[in-house]
């Protein structure tokens, strides 16, 4: 038994050999055939389709290795919202200067805490008595700072005083401009920049309510000779003669497609009214800012907020900040709807009117873009080729020239709109 085990052994061992080496050849065509799996078969060639994620990342790595980060910083981040997962990257928690895209923040925690039906208004009333067509008493205008009040609002009012049969005026006209803050400018502001002027009575986007209206009464035949003019907070006691509303819809159009910083900071202190306070202040609209941070599950307290426009030089917040905002903003469904809506488009309206014409991102990105002096900044929404909806925002700080900051945020949309 041991002799034949001995004998046998061998030729079980030889042909277990010689059948391994006939299967080797089947094995490797195997693993080729999984090989061409991912593989579009050409008429002259054979292309490996890499996933979306391995070949954006492929993409970014290599507009990252550029020569403009030698000289200047990126905060870099794009998140896939369709899986809820990071798809990118790039010193994303390093603190940079928004610009404009501070803008974002401001309509977010608006379209939050005021609601989407929010409407910004400037009324009228009056105090006293009016008898013979003449008002013996006070004529008030509380001002909202609404930034869209233009002449049809002011022509309503006079017609509001005229549908009550006043022919003169007796008495003062009184300009509330308690709303907010007497501050006229925001938190590091550059006094040679083009500011906007930050008061609650605007007509036509300008502080020059008072002289507006004084010329549409007389133009009205209202005498105003004997009127005074003056500025206090309006009493309990008044009577409402007219109030003229703008929507929310309306202002976030031009505050976003258009980077309107009047409408920015409108929209800012109308956050800082909430607090119930009067005057309400920057810091009013700040704190309510935060407590929206901390909700996403943000440390608010890592960053630097001054306005609501981004015109300050002493904003600070991080791309992953940005990127988390807009996370929460596309989870809200009427939410998300608003602020879409206002985003400018690549290579159709607003500020992205001429930025990536003819390329995949045309009619795909919805950003809004951000530039002061050395800060180029965009961030915002796209839709991948797989279908997945994208958020991301770019910061390029301390570029020498903003359209190097633009033409690289260009090229990262690019890459992740193309197939």
């Amino acid at each position: 038994m041991l002799s034949t085990f001995r004998i046998f052994a061998p030729m079980k061992l030889t042909r277990l050999f010689f059948g391994l080496m006939m299967l080797l050849p089947a094995l490797a065509m195997a693993q080729e055939a999984e090989v061409e799996i991912g593989r579009h078969e050409g008429a002259d060639s054979t292309v490996l389709v890499v996933p979306y994620e391995e070949l954006v990342g492929q993409r970014l790595d290599a507009l990252v290795d550029d020569s403009l980060m030698e000289t200047s910083q990126l905060g870099l981040m794009v998140w896939d919202l369709t899986s809820d997962t990071l798809l990118y990257a790039h010193n994303h928690r390093q603190l940079m200067r928004t610009a404009s895209t501070m803008k974002l923040l401001t309509a977010i925690t608006a379209l939050f805490t005021l609601g989407t039906d929010y409407e910004f208004s400037t009324s009228l009333y009056y105090k006293g008595t009016i008898s013979q067509g003449v008002l013996n008493g006070d004529l008030i205008c509380l001002g909202g700072m609404d930034p869209m009040f233009d002449r049809p609002d002011m022509l309503a009012f006079v017609q509001a005083l005229k549908a009550k049969g006043v022919t003169a005026i007796r008495g003062r006209i009184v300009m509330d401009y308690t709303m907010k803050e007497p501050e006229k400018w925001g938190e590091g502001w550059c006094w040679d920049d083009d500011n906007p002027t930050l008061t609650p009575l605007l007509f036509g986007g300008k502080a020059n309510f008072s002289e507006q209206l004084l010329k549409e009464l007389r133009a009205a035949r209202i005498n105003t000779g004997s009127a005074r003019l003056t500025s206090e907070r309006m009493s309990g006691d008044a009577k409402l003669l007219c109030t003229r509303s703008h929507h929310i819809d309306e202002v976030l159009q031009q505050m976003m497609k258009e980077s309107d910083n009047l409408y920015a900071e409108a929209t800012y202190y109308q956050v800082a009214a909430l607090s119930g306070k009067r005057p309400a202040t920057a810091a009013d609209a700040q704190k309510m800012e935060r407590e929206l941070l901390k909700s996403i599950g943000l440390d608010a307290e890592r960053y630097k907020l001054a306005d609501g426009s981004g015109l300050s030089l002493y904003n600070y917040l991080s791309p992953e900040a940005m990127v988390m905002l807009l996370r929460h903003a596309e989870r809200e469904p009427d939410v998300f709807g608003r602020l879409l809506s206002s985003l400018p488009i690549a290579g159709v309206d607003g500020t992205l009117k001429k930025r990536m014409v003819g390329t995949s991102a045309q009619g795909n990105v919805r950003a809004k873009t951000g530039t002061v002096t050395a800060v180029s900044a965009l961030a915002g929404y796209c839709t991948a080729p797989n279908g997945h909806r994208l958020a991301f925002s770019i910061i390029n700080q301390g570029v020498r020239r903003t359209s190097d900051g633009r033409n690289f945020q260009d090229r990262v949309c690019i890459a992740l709109c193309q197939p």
